[in-house]
């Protein structure tokens, strides 16, 4: 059967203080499942096992995610994060570092043939 995308959420967040790309992924990736509450899985007569999550998160520093670090956040599903060239890096004034800002994109698919 195909993969049918039913779902994309979308969050943004930031590293304010400590140039961190992971963290700032992390909370890119809270900002997108705690505004919802994703329930798809039963809709369709799924287990929630059944579910294919693709994550991408752009940062300015993809290759300084690490993406294992991320997959707790998801209590169930077949789970795919990549990191990408995206968001932003804003320089402070007056000093070498930066604001991270990354960009969530979670899609949610299941096996099954479209409507």
């Amino acid at each position: 059967m195909p993969k049918t995308r039913v779902a994309l959420e979308i969050g943004h967040g930031t590293s304010l203080r400590r140039m961190d790309y992971t963290a700032a992924a992390r909370r890119a990736i809270q900002n997108a499942l705690w505004r919802n509450s994703i329930t798809v899985a039963p809709a369709f007569g799924f287990p929630k096992d059944a579910m294919i999550v693709d994550v991408d998160i752009a940062v300015q520093a993809p290759e300084k995610v690490d993406t294992a670090a991320l997959m707790d956040m998801f209590p169930y599903g077949q789970i795919a994060i990549t990191a990408s060239h995206g968001g932003l890096d804003i320089a402070k004034p007056d000093s070498n570092d930066h604001t991270v800002i990354a960009n969530a994109a979670i899609v949610v698919s299941f096996d099954m043939e479209p409507a």
